[in-house]
């Protein structure tokens, strides 16, 4: 798979028959919190195929999910869809009976604008919870958007950076493969930085194909492709109330329709996989204060379910982030992780080791269940990077677990704190 596809310009406009646009229609100034302070910037975009596409998404699994997120997951169940309008500055999430009529009223502007059915429409929004939605705000950042629609560069990046809150920086891919004879493209945005602890985090994103594929055989695709990606990151362990990761897909590069079991099913499953997994490294390495970013990998667990939870125990460890922040490799505070996690350990037989990223030689600081003689400043120079690699083994049976996470630095402290005297840091 390493060499079947290519990396392209264009993201979401780089596939056949997308269009997108942004404006800037004000939502942001009811006070959107920390991230808010960054002046004017673009806040409602559409996203349109020009004919109906398959659609599939994934979305949150908590338990308090926005307005949007139960719109869309009912949009999404269908076969086809056509658009998606989609909000940064205001999640529209604990907002009642008003925050779903707003949410509806949403798809129902985006589709009056656009000539389609109001069920073609998904939505998304994130931001600041617990805040109603400026919809008048709204209308006319639809209507406005609506007439710049356009298949370019430049209106893909307008939409990646409209979707921001905290982040730091717009989030991008597109690649372009070969399936039989047809020339298809993947192209992808998505936003987050905070509150990212899968099923998925305070993170959007969105993704288009030109490729045929049938809707179920698209659903199963990006099932796969999210558990492989956007369910393989932590920033904070903090699950959002706004997640949402949807492709649509329009067919317009005229290959033979994807069904179950097609054998170019595979050629698409890995370029769709790639895609997925570069936004989610992009998130976390564009993390609220982030100053290093770990591969960790759990080896040796009784099963995957143990491998999973040994990682995520240690990678949403506050006392493990601090110590990766100094770059101190602290495998003490790894095997107490581990021994809280609900994976089975027994520390007489585990291994911590690490390793410089995509360079595969583990330098291990402890060993069947004893510490190495390995020198501290060894290890450290591999801590003291900003991305490396940490490989537990706990040696007990075949299951494993991979997960990108972040350190905990003082910086994301400062940009999630309230301040009393400053009422616009306050909130949601």
């Amino acid at each position: 798979m390493k060499n079947s596809f290519r990396e392209i310009p264009g993201s979401i406009c780089a596939p056949r028959g997308f269009k997108c646009a942004a404006v800037f229609c004000d939502i942001k100034k009811l006070g959107t919190g920390k991230g808010s302070e960054k002046g004017r910037k673009d806040d409602l975009a559409l996203i349109a195929s020009d004919v109906p596409a398959a659609v599939a998404g994934m979305f949150t699994t908590n338990q308090v999910c926005a307005a949007p997120v139960k719109i869309s997951r009912q949009h999404a169940a269908a076969r086809f869809a056509s658009a998606i309008v989609v909000n940064s500055g205001n999640a529209n999430a604990a907002t009642g009976q008003q925050g779903i009529k707003d949410a509806r009223q949403m798809t129902r502007l985006a589709a009056k604008a656009l000539s389609l059915n109001e069920r073609s429409v998904l939505v998304c929004s994130t931001g600041r919870i617990g805040v109603p939605m400026p919809m008048k705000n709204v209308e006319r950042g639809v209507r406005a958007c609506a007439p710049t629609l356009a298949r370019s560069t430049s209106n893909a990046r307008q939409v990646a950076e409209a979707i921001m809150t905290t982040d730091t920086r717009r989030k991008e891919v597109a690649v372009e493969f070969k399936i039989r004879k047809s020339t298809v493209r993947i192209g992808g945005i998505c936003k987050g930085a905070g509150m990212i602890q899968p099923g998925m985090a305070t993170m959007l994103g969105f993704i288009t194909t030109d490729v045929a594929i049938e809707s179920g055989a698209l659903k199963r695709a990006l099932k796969m492709a999210v558990e492989q990606s956007f369910n393989r990151i932590t920033v904070d362990g903090d699950m959002s109330t706004n997640d949402s990761v949807i492709i649509l897909a329009n067919g317009l590069a005229g290959n033979k329709e994807l069904v179950t079991r097609h054998s170019s099913l595979v050629t698409f499953q890995g370029a769709l996989n790639f895609v997925c997994l570069e936004l989610a490294k992009m998130i976390v390495r564009d993390g609220e204060g982030t100053s290093r970013v770990i591969a960790l990998r759990v080896r040796g667990a009784r099963n995957d379910g143990e491998a999973e939870a040994a990682a995520r125990a240690i990678a949403n460890s506050s006392l493990v982030r601090t110590s990766w922040l100094g770059g101190d490799p602290n495998w003490g505070r790894i095997l107490c992780a581990l021994g809280y996690s609900k994976a089975h350990v027994d520390e007489s037989i585990v291994d911590v080791g690490y390793a410089p990223t995509n360079r595969g030689k583990i330098l291990f600081a402890f060993r069947r269940g004893r510490p190495t003689n390995v020198a501290l400043k060894k290890l450290a120079r591999i801590t003291s990077v900003p991305e490396f690699e940490l490989h537990v083994d706990l040696h007990l049976g075949r299951g494993e677990f991979m997960i990108y996470a972040a350190d905990l630095t003082e910086d994301y402290v400062a940009l999630n704190k309230g301040d009393i005297t400053k009422p616009a840091t306050l909130g949601g």
